[in-house]
């Protein structure tokens, strides 16, 4: 098993007056060359976005982005002429494929919208763009690992890619064991909230862990853990 460790307090950093964005990998102002990608995982942002501001109208190609709210509402916009607020339990995710324009904005003048922005590179490039949003809440049970993204329809939400998604809020005290869906792949563990301990290594809030050249592994939580796992190609 070989691992690359991403502590909180690592990640980039970009911070206006309406946006404290955190990076786990490259992006905008931070630049680390080690920290470019993990396989086909190229961006992770725990973005914080003040009431009434957001990210206006910007152009994206050839990526799979997947946006996670995980306080607040999130209000999308495109080119396609979708338009979706989003909140906790929802997710949403956009090939943008051969081009489209998006926006991202707080859908509250009152209160803050937390949500993370994962972009993917695809599969294949020059796709028809397309948008779709999806309530997860069905398919989560407490203190287990559910899938919620997958290449093969079997999740609520498809990604032009061979990535899986899995998200579970998990009680301490518990082990699990995940095993790699495909050969040559990679998982990034991101720890949403509380600890957990993979390969003897403790992760904390906010801290990520990528775990390649290896069939499964174990995980452990130390304490009540919001837990997101992102499978990709290595």
């Amino acid at each position: 098993m070989k691992k690359v460790i991403d502590k909180d307090e690592s990640r980039g950093r970009s911070l206006y007056d309406w946006l404290d964005s955190r990076h786990t990998f490259s992006f905008d102002e931070y630049y680390n060359p080690r920290r470019m990608n993990f396989g086909a995982l190229r961006v992770l942002n725990d973005d914080r976005v003040a009431p009434g501001k957001g990210f206006g109208t910007h152009p994206h190609k050839n990526m799979e982005i997947i946006s996670i709210p995980l306080k607040g509402k999130l209000k999308h916009g495109d080119s396609h002429k979708n338009s979706r607020i989003i909140t906790p339990g929802e997710i949403q995710t956009m090939s943008a494929g051969t081009g489209i324009y998006h926006s991202e904005l707080n859908g509250s003048d009152t209160d803050p919208v937390e949500f993370l922005q994962i972009w993917i590179m695809p599969e294949k490039l020059n796709t028809p763009p397309a948008y779709q949003d999806f309530d997860i809440r069905p398919f989560l049970h407490k203190n287990k690992m559910s899938v919620i993204v997958s290449p093969d329809g079997d999740a609520p939400a498809k990604l032009l890619q061979q990535t899986w998604f899995s998200i579970g809020e998990i009680e301490a005290g518990r082990k699990m064991e995940y095993h790699m869906h495909q050969s040559h792949a990679g998982v990034y563990v991101f720890l949403i909230e509380g600890e957990i301990k993979v390969d003897d290594i403790v992760l904390s809030r906010r801290d990520g862990m990528g775990i390649y050249d290896t069939k499964n592994f174990e995980l452990e939580t130390l304490q009540d853990s919001h837990i997101l796992l992102i499978e990709v190609p290595m």
